[in-house]
């Protein structure tokens, strides 16, 4: 059996909203206006629960015959894809940005994910310093602060309804994890 990683190739159908005055006299409808409604639908979802967060459209397999609604001016297709997901997954290794410390933690981004929690209990040997910029630093002075890299292990997830995002809770317990050095990265953006 094949082991399940966090990026995937899915299929997906979803309905596609195209302005009638898009679609050609012959009932036709072009592919560039199908994949930019698309692509316009699926950033309002931002991720699904069990797909994960949406990277692209990689294929469109069929797109099926639209009903149109004379009143909106606008026809609504059933359009069956193919498409590129990250789903973080317990055990996975990954990086992010620091965005934010705080006492009991910091708040890392990685790629679409902007909720991802290191909490202190993760990090050991490492204690929290406040003296006007507020850092965990290590024994060996190695430094997590705002704008520091870091590589992590997914511990669980949590999906959020409310927000349509995936709550994401790391540990740096372990060997290779941490602060990343990234001599020449500035303005790094994961």
């Amino acid at each position: 059996m094949q082991k399940e990683t966090m990026l995937r190739e899915v299929e997906c159908i979803q309905h596609v909203v195209i302005p009638t005055k898009d679609i050609d006299s012959n009932g036709k409808v072009p592919t560039s206006s199908v994949v930019t409604n698309l692509l316009k639908r699926l950033t309002t979802y931002k991720a699904v629960e069990d797909v994960g967060y949406f990277i692209g459209v990689t294929k469109l397999k069929t797109i099926c015959k639209g009903k149109s609604n004379d009143s909106t001016e606008h026809t609504e297709f059933l359009v069956a894809f193919n498409c590129r997901t990250l789903l973080p997954m317990k055990g996975e290794v990954m990086i992010g940005i620091v965005h934010m410390t705080t006492r009991f933690g910091v708040f890392l981004k990685s790629g679409p994910m902007e909720l991802v929690y290191l909490s202190t209990q993760k990090m050991p040997d490492y204690y929290y310093v406040d003296e006007g910029n507020r850092l965990f630093l290590s024994n060996d002075l190695s430094r997590i602060e705002e704008g520091v890299v870091v590589r992590f292990m997914v511990l669980a997830t949590r999906w959020r309804q409310m927000t349509r995002d995936i709550c994401v809770l790391a540990s740096i317990e372990g060997d290779s994890l941490g602060p990343v050095a990234t001599a020449g990265l500035d303005g790094f953006d994961l």
